[in-house]
């Protein structure tokens, strides 16, 4: 069933694209829920659990996640958050497949064996359905072959499922889980704060983003 809503989080972003052709003002909506989500589940949910056995070294971890994170943006160009340059459009972009395989992979592993698996997946899920979304609207306006864009995003649904299953099968990564996980909580605290504090325009206040961002936080405090 992990699989299967790993899987179709991603099928949902492209038919969102295919069937509703959403605007920008609706995908940085989508954005800024999901940002305010992955940010209130990481802290009401994930860091208390790395932090329940008093480990000194937890924290560096999550760092590292930071860190982590920022290279695979100067890849990526920053599409965790919401940021895709259209550029050189007939190129397939290796750099972005690359860094987001890699990205989703290791956001699958720590659902193996873990306490909050639901908080989690969830988490995982609300972040994937918007990348989706500007993943797909990127290939549509691309002159790609639309056979490579199908690989491309088939590859993306299938690398959080892949990372779940090795994360349960594999004694290394089992072993190390809580580490792992703070990796993780630092990828997504880097993630939801770009995404929060980047997205404004002009850096005014705007009443809809506002709304959304207290509604992610809010069904992440009631989940």
């Amino acid at each position: 069933m992990t699989y299967l809503v790993l899987i179709a989080s991603v099928l949902i972003g492209i038919i969102i694209v295919y069937g509703f052709k959403p605007g920008t003002k609706t995908v940085q909506l989508l954005l800024s829920f999901s940002g305010a989500y992955l940010l209130a589940i990481s802290i009401l949910h994930l860091l208390p659990e790395v932090y329940k056995v008093y480990n000194k070294t937890i924290g560096i971890y999550i760092l590292i996640g930071l860190i982590l994170q920022l290279v695979l943006d100067f890849f990526s160009k920053g599409a965790e958050h919401g940021h895709i340059h259209e550029q050189n459009t007939s190129i397939f972009p290796w750099a972005l497949f690359i860094s987001l395989s890699i990205h989703a992979f290791m956001e699958g592993i720590p659902l193996a064996n873990n306490l909050h698996h639901e908080h989690l997946l969830w988490a995982i899920v609300v972040h994937k359905i918007p990348v989706a979304i500007i993943l797909g609207t990127f290939f549509v306006k691309s002159t790609i072959p639309k056979k490579y864009a199908v690989v491309f995003l088939l590859v993306f649904a299938l690398m959080s499922p892949l990372g779940s299953f090795i994360g349960e099968n594999s004694q290394f990564l089992i072993r190390y889980k809580s580490e792992i996980m703070a990796i993780i909580i630092g990828v997504f605290l880097h993630i939801s704060t770009i995404i929060l504090f980047e997205s404004s325009k002009d850096h005014k206040f705007n009443l809809l983003k506002f709304t959304a961002i207290l509604v992610g936080m809010s069904v992440a405090f009631l989940a």
